[in-house]
């Protein structure tokens, strides 16, 4: 079908009414589709999964929310796009603020960059623990990350010569990503069948509950009444812990890179203001469903496997030997508290063997908490499709080739929105060598497994923490353009329908932007407060910015007025000439 049909197929359903235009809508999607495949990747299940592990259904409602917000965004974003018909970068740089496009710009680059990190740790970690337990070594390591990277680039380069090849490949992904997402929804139902879930508890962890940002989830009451004066180290663990996971949550619902990568999804499709309603339809069809199921039955799962229960660390509980994997992060746990019972220096001072012996006298509350706060991994995760399975290794296969699918996934489409970031910011066109080379730059992310190989599944909270302070650099951006006169014209909303844009931007732009100064201003490197540093610096950018294109548009209407002046001139000595 030609976009013109396209164009003339949704103006006649448009006119037959709501329901001839939904069907019609359903038909069309799409891109609502990619930007689904996106934010379901390895970040959205590590982030679910710690979720269940720390607060169990407590925190159901976290990513629903997460997502609503995104999406008003990501709407405001295609209908600026859609209406103008241009990148929104070139709208922002011109119009708005040049800070502002290049902080939206580097910052997609620096995520991409970024994200791609924990991908390949994922990705490894699913294959040399879950698929191919022979290859947990260094070789081993080197040569997946290896195979992960040079599928990437093949795949990306056919993308870039147009291969039919990618839509099969994509295709495979999706249905590989699918075997994960119908795993966990599987376990669900099957808990459910079993009479195993609790669905009272369910259904109120959909209603928010903000008190998990300052007090422990209520489910380490019991054990935080059984170590008396450390209950204050305990529960500042907890909290810390539960604040982490609940940022990147929230940060692997929409990503600023998703929202760069937006507007080309709408303009490689040469889709217009026609186009509009189609696209806002697609969004909270083909993202938001996905995404809340996938996440909640996730999020469920592993609630029910390792909430509240410390034997889950154990690999023999009885007799408290832990699993291998989780064994330096207990450990790291203890260390601490004894280090703040004795001081560091005495407990540095002590001989490896005193150490053990006195880690073995602690009380047994201090222990389970431990257990219960360690960073799961992979190998562990896949416990939670034993319900479904009944088979260790089957539940092992399931979970690794989703986790591989899903990551490999992610990375070529991080990799991609590099090439197109790079070839933006150069104004060059969006294919060729220039396109190329800014994707495979991301490929550095090839360092994951090696840069943080300690539980390599939490490397996705810390670089989503990350990426969650840039968001607020996209959602500025738009929440500006979309009150334009200069950029949209007869387009800009009006009346009601700019008052429900504004709330609906503000809320977005508010509870997000909140969070992330939030995260940023406490944010240090050592002694130096760099996220302090970091938000001053760039509102003095904003600053400058603004005055600098004030300056730069004031200098046009000057050239332009001495331009009419300097006409009207030669008019007027032509005309005593004559």
């Amino acid at each position: 079908m030609s976009i013109e049909q396209e164009k003339k197929l949704l103006q006649d359903a448009e006119a037959k009414g709501l329901y001839s235009c939904l069907a019609t809508y359903t038909k069309l999607s799409g891109p609502g589709w990619l930007q689904s495949a996106i934010t379901l990747g390895g970040g959205s299940l590590a982030s679910s999964l710690f979720l269940g592990v720390l607060a169990g259904y407590s925190l159901l409602w976290l990513q629903p929310i997460a997502i609503i917000l995104g999406i008003i965004m990501l709407c405001a974003i295609s209908h600026v796009t859609l209406s103008t018909g241009q990148s929104p970068f070139v709208s922002i740089n011109n119009e708005i603020n040049p800070v502002l496009a290049w902080g939206w710009a580097i910052a997609t680059i620096l995520a991409n960059i970024v994200w791609c990190l924990p991908q390949f740790s994922l990705g490894t970690a699913a294959v040399t623990q879950n698929l191919f337990p022979i290859l947990d070594n260094t070789g081993g390591k080197v040569l997946v990350v290896l195979s992960i990277l040079i599928t990437a680039c093949i795949i990306i380069w056919a993308y870039d010569r147009g291969s039919k090849g990618v839509k099969l490949f994509d295709l495979i992904l999706k249905i590989m990503v699918a075997l994960v997402v119908l795993s966990f929804f599987g376990v669900v139902i099957s808990m459910g069948i079993a009479g195993d879930l609790p669905w009272n508890e369910i259904a109120a962890g959909f209603i928010p509950n903000f008190s998990l940002f300052y007090e422990p989830a209520d489910v380490y009451s019991p054990f935080l009444e059984g170590t008396g004066e450390f209950r204050s180290f305990w529960e500042n663990k907890i909290i810390n812990l539960q604040k982490d996971v609940m940022i990147a949550a929230a940060a692997t619902a929409v990503g600023i890179n998703m929202t760069f990568f937006m507007p080309f999804v709408l303009l490689s499709r040469k889709w217009g203001r026609e186009h509009r309603g189609l696209a806002k339809f697609d969004l909270w069809t083909a993202l938001l469903i996905p995404y809340v199921v996938a996440t909640s039955c996730v999020v469920i799962a592993a609630g029910t496997q390792f909430n509240g229960k410390p034997e889950s660390a154990y690999e023999d509980y009885e007799n408290r030997v832990l699993r291998s994997n989780l064994a330096k992060g207990y450990n790291e746990f203890i260390t601490e508290r004894l280090e703040l019972e004795l001081g560091e220096e005495k407990f540095a001072s002590l001989a490896p063997v005193q150490k053990k012996e006195l880690s073995s006298t602690i009380p047994e509350s201090d222990k389970q908490i431990a257990a219960m706060l360690v960073k799961r991994d992979a190998r562990d995760l896949a416990e939670s499709l034993k319900s479904l399975t009944s088979n260790d290794t089957l539940s092992q296969v399931i979970f690794g080739i989703g986790v591989v699918g899903m990551a490999l996934s992610t990375i070529i489409i991080l990799m991609t929105i590099n090439g197109h970031a790079i070839c933006e910011v150069l104004g060059k066109p969006h294919k060729g060598p220039v396109f190329l080379g800014g994707a495979y730059i991301a490929g550095i992310g090839v360092l994951g497994p090696f840069v943080w190989s300690d539980a390599a599944f939490w490397l996705a909270v810390p670089t989503s923490i990350l990426g969650f302070t840039l968001i607020p650099v996209a959602y500025l951006s738009f929440f500006l353009l979309i009150n334009s006169k200069k950029v949209l014209g007869r387009e800009r909303p009006k009346g009601l329908g700019r008052v429900i844009w504004n709330i609906g931007l503000i809320l977005s732009l508010g509870i997000m932007g909140t969070a992330a100064f939030y995260v940023a201003w406490n944010k240090s490197w050592g002694d130096i407060q760099f996220g302090r540093i970091a938000l001053i610096v760039f509102g003095i950018l904003l600053l400058i910015g603004h005055f600098g294109l004030q300056n730069k548009k004031l200098l046009k209407k000057t050239e332009a007025m001495d331009l009419k002046l300097q006409q009207f001139k030669k008019k007027l000595d032509s005309v005593k000439t004559n």
